[in-house]
């Protein structure tokens, strides 16, 4: 028995215009009824998160993190939505450039569900995101949004 994943938000921490730009191809390509909501920071992810919580919206399906982000960057919101317990079982999948095994190390220890390195070229990349979106938003069965 199939149960259809229910479309809930996928929300995007990444800075780039032109790699957001292709996790929207990505999504179309992909088929996702999601909608996706986009912040450039880990500051704004918070943020967003926080008043999800007192507007009494549901979390997201999946976050989508960039590391290298201005104010308070990925790490710091990793480990906030780690330590809140209300967001601590969000699936978080972190796309970095950072092949820094001590970026890759500490996403782990603080509770990043996947670490994937974003690929240079246009064609990996968004293969990559593909991948993921089909994995966390309709292979896997995801806790219910609170």
């Amino acid at each position: 028995m199939n149960i259809a994943p229910l479309p809930g938000y996928l929300l995007v921490v990444e800075d780039s215009d032109e790699d957001f730009d292709t996790v929207l191809e990505a999504a179309r390509a992909s088929g996702l009824r999601h909608e996706i909501r986009r912040t450039t920071s880990g500051e704004e992810c918070l943020r967003l998160l926080s008043e999800n919580k007192q507007e009494l919206c549901a979390n997201p399906s999946l976050i989508l993190l960039d590391l290298n982000t201005p104010r308070d960057d990925g790490r710091d919101a990793l480990c906030s939505i780690r330590k809140n317990e209300n967001l601590r079982a969000l699936p978080v999948v972190v796309l970095s450039t950072s092949s820094n095994p001590r970026d890759l190390e500490f996403c782990y220890a603080m509770g990043a569900n996947a670490y994937h390195i974003k690929p240079v070229s246009y064609p990996a990349h968004l293969q990559t995101l593909r991948h993921i979106f089909d994995y966390w938003l309709t292979r896997v069965t995801l806790p219910a949004s609170t």
